[in-house]
C-alpha cells in the first residue's frame, strides 16, 4: 500500500458517519447488512447514507452486491488489515538521528 493510497482510505474513516458505518458492518461480520438494515440501525436519512457509502465502497473498505433491489453491503476486512499494516509496518525502527535546536532549549 503507497502513503497516497493509505491517506485515502483513512481519509474516508475519517468521517463520523462513514466510521460508524464501517463499525456496524464489522460489527455484522462477513454476512453484512442490507442498505435498509445499515438505514434501520443508524436512523440515516437514505440519500445521506448512499453518499457515506459511495464513499466507503471508492475506498475498497465496502464491497457491495446486488439482489434484486436489495443491495447488501459487507466490510472488506483486507483493506483494514493492509491499512493497518500500513501504519504499522515501520513501528518501532527508529528514526534516525536529526538536528534540534528546541530540544537543547528544554
Amino acid at each position: 500500500m503507497t502513503l497516497e493510497e493509505a491517506a485515502d482510505t483513512l481519509a474516508q474513516l475519517g468521517n463520523r458517519a462513514r466510521l460508524e458505518i464501517m463499525r456496524l458492518l464489522i460489527k455484522a461480520g462477513p454476512d453484512g447488512l442490507t442498505v435498509g438494515e445499515i438505514q434501520a440501525h443508524l436512523g440515516m436519512p437514505a440519500s445521506t447514507l448512499a453518499f457515506h457509502l459511495r464513499g466507503l465502497v471508492s475506498a475498497h473498505l465496502v464491497t457491495q452486491t446486488k439482489d434484486g433491489r436489495t443491495v447488501l453491503c459487507r466490510p472488506c476486512f483486507e483493506a483494514l488489515t493492509d491499512v493497518i499494516a500500513f501504519l504499522r509496518q515501520e513501528c518501532c525502527t527508529g528514526l534516525p538521528a536529526v538536528e534540534d535546536a528546541s530540544r537543547d532549549a528544554a
